[in-house]
């Protein structure tokens, strides 16, 4: 059941996303009962995307969302709060596209088990092709990585 509504949830927030030019990086939702929280994160798409995500561009997912949600009465139990935002500049990477957009940045990755005798890498994404992530770290180690073995992933901003 748990899998359905959140397949439902992807499907309605893409399709109002794509009235926009965000797309839907995660979805969570957490809690129980009055306490419950359905988080959106998008990301600009197109020729604005250089300008990042705006307010405005929260503000009309979060109301075309809550119209849809509300109508369909998708939500068991009808109370939860919906937040709209951006994902940060240390965005989480869990999909294929987030990597494919995300080549030629800096990233961290987090294996399940040790790849190249370590389980966290650090350093430029050189290139994700056939399910597979290579990592150069700043000394230079190249790390071939099988998406089935990473844990987590995010960009890694350099402050």
């Amino acid at each position: 059941m748990r899998q359905e509504l959140m397949d439902k949830i992807w499907e309605i927030a893409d399709r109002i996303a794509r009235t926009g030019d965000v797309e839907i990086v995660d979805i969570e939702f957490l809690g129980g009962g009055k306490h419950r929280v359905l988080r959106v994160y998008i990301d600009k798409t197109g020729p604005e995307a250089a300008g990042g995500v705006t307010l405005g561009d929260c503000q009309a997912l979060s109301h075309g969302m809550e119209e849809v949600l509300d109508a369909e009465d998708l939500i068991p139990g009808g109370e939860y709060t919906l937040e709209v935002s951006s994902p940060g500049v240390e965005r989480k990477l869990t999909r294929p596209r987030d990597f494919a957009k995300s080549v030629g940045k800096k990233v961290k990755v987090v294996t399940t088990e040790p790849v190249a005798n370590a389980t966290t890498w650090i350093g430029l994404l050189q290139a994700f092709a056939e399910e597979v992530l290579t990592v150069e770290a700043a000394d230079g180690k190249t790390a071939q990585i099988p998406m089935d073995k990473v844990k987590k992933a995010n960009l890694k901003f350099e402050w």
